[in-house]
């Protein structure tokens, strides 16, 4: 940003369609927030059977990692170091 601050942006995309269900913009993303994001989505869309994501602290929280078995779904996680895994953003 103009003042030096970093944004973070949560990208939420369908693999099979590309199709972008979210796009969540701020300074900061905890995992509260993501989980709020994903639940708004599965209203509309269902809850998925895996999610790919990257390996943010808040990606890898207890919080994701609660709401992922109350939900029986597979969290899958591209490799550290390696943007190109989850390259659609």
């Amino acid at each position: 940003m103009w003042d030096g601050r970093k944004f973070r942006t949560f990208n939420v995309i369908d693999d099979y369609n590309r199709e972008t269900l979210a796009i969540e913009v701020d300074l900061n993303l905890p995992a509260s927030r993501i989980i709020r994001v994903l639940d708004r989505i599965a209203t509309f869309r269902g809850y998925p059977k895996q999610i790919k994501m990257d390996n943010g602290p808040e990606l890898i929280s207890l919080a994701m990692a609660e709401w992922d078995e109350d939900h029986n779904l597979h969290l899958e996680f591209i490799e550290k170091g390696k943007p190109t895994q989850n390259s659609f953003v």
